[in-house]
């Protein structure tokens, strides 16, 4: 079944429900307790279950003549619990297109299948627990003796972080994709979004994936993260020319006025300070390699300009100072994209719309229709089941993986 909100960020799913089966269809070829191949068949009971089309099964008991003990073994679909994976998967199913737990309830009880509510949450956190890959430890196989699988290898990795409210405080979520193809590497809850908090969860995510770029936006502390990564940076070029375009705009009719007389005092004419605002538009937009000398050429006019004092607010020419030397500085992250090619010769577009893609299907789209979340590790839980879900939206998410 497919999901989708409104919207170019609405998620997509694929879920596929588990089968269920009437009888056992292969037996058993070893002791569950022991391991030994010495079992025999002990009795055929018939267990009632609750599902959507079958109303009960038939289960095999077996003894073991190694160690003496018996265990029972189950249909395709049917385990221990009297429901079974197929109803416990279109709960999560349910769940996961934005009802609530008690709304999941209601939903299924007037298809004549009731669940609780919590029966219903245990069910979504017990599957998500079991989403394969999408955690940060998948980095780090010498911390644990069973790590999950490895990332998978990329030259290109985009990262960022989101907000979501935990009992009405907000828990950061930060996610990592592969910048060439779009698909997330890992979801992971963060103490903070402070640049040292950053560099240790980024940290072995890039060693592990043997990462060559670091795609962010221009957020100060995720440059810090190249930085101290020793990665080459590539900052989002949507994040600059929207931040740019928003900020000529409210210089411009400053500039028009010179009201505080500080274009004046540096002796630079009001018409030279709107074609430096109009080329810097421009320079944004077509976004070429060779042309940082010209951003430095424009600082330089605004070099002299003084910087307020503690309490005073700064002069126009101040704030087109701070504006060019920004871009001056910026201006190889940002056009890194023209010239960077993967190992393979793959190319990146230069924004960072993989990490906001996700976070707007995977994080954002359910977390829209919640009042929050009542523990981190639902927020984490869920934001990686419906990850997991969508990645396998060409063979369809097969939810008898997660709940079994």
């Amino acid at each position: 079944m497919r999901g989708a909100g409104k919207g170019q960020a609405s998620m997509r799913l694929q879920i596929i429900l588990s089968g269920v089966e009437a009888t056992v269809q292969r037996a058993p070829t070893q002791c569950r307790w022991c391991g030994s191949p010495r079992v025999v068949w002990w009795q055929t009971v018939v267990k009632p279950l609750r599902d959507t089309r079958v109303a009960q099964v038939e289960a095999q008991g077996w003894h073991c003549r190694a160690c003496g003990r018996t265990f029972r073994v189950y249909p395709v679909g049917v385990s221990a619990r009297q429901g079974s994976q197929r109803l416990f998967g279109a709960a999560v199913m349910l769940y996961l297109l934005g009802l609530s737990y008690g709304a999941v309830d209601l939903a299924l009880s007037a298809l004549g299948h009731p669940l609780a509510k919590t029966t219903v949450y245990y069910a979504v956190q017990a599957a998500a627990e079991r989403v394969p890959g999408l955690k940060r430890s998948a980095a780090l196989g010498g911390v644990h003796p069973a790590p999950p699988a490895a990332l998978t290898p990329t030259a290109a990795v985009g990262a960022d972080v989101t907000s979501v409210r935990v009992k009405g405080k907000w828990l950061p979520l930060g996610v990592t994709v592969d910048d060439l193809t779009g698909q997330v590497l890992t979801i992971d809850a963060l103490t903070g979004e402070d640049a040292a908090t950053l560099v240790e969860w980024i940290t072995p995510i890039a060693a592990q994936v043997g990462a060559r770029l670091l795609v962010t936006d221009d957020a100060d502390s995720l440059k810090q993260v190249a930085d101290a990564l020793g990665l080459p940076h590539q900052v989002c070029t949507a994040h600059v020319q929207r931040n740019t375009d928003a900020l000529i705009t409210a210089l411009r009719p400053l500039a028009e006025q010179d009201m505080d007389r500080s274009l004046c005092g540096l002796g630079v004419a009001v018409a030279q300070a709107l074609a430096d605002l109009d080329h810097l538009a421009d320079l944004i937009h077509t976004r070429q390699p060779t042309h940082g000398d010209e951003l430095r050429d424009a600082y330089l006019r605004y070099a002299p300009a003084h910087s307020p004092q503690k309490g005073e607010t700064a002069s126009l020419a101040y704030r087109l100072r701070a504006l060019f030397l920004d871009r001056w500085n910026l201006w190889p992250h940002l056009t890194r994209y023209r010239t960077w090619r993967s190992p393979q010769d793959e190319q990146i577009d230069g924004t960072n719309n993989g990490c906001e893609r996700s976070i707007g299907w995977w994080v954002k789209e359910r977390y829209r229709s919640m009042r929050g979340y009542k523990r981190e590790q639902s927020a984490l839980n869920v934001s990686r089941l419906l990850c997991w879900c969508g990645k396998q939206l060409a063979t369809g998410a097969a939810l008898a993986e997660v709940l079994a």
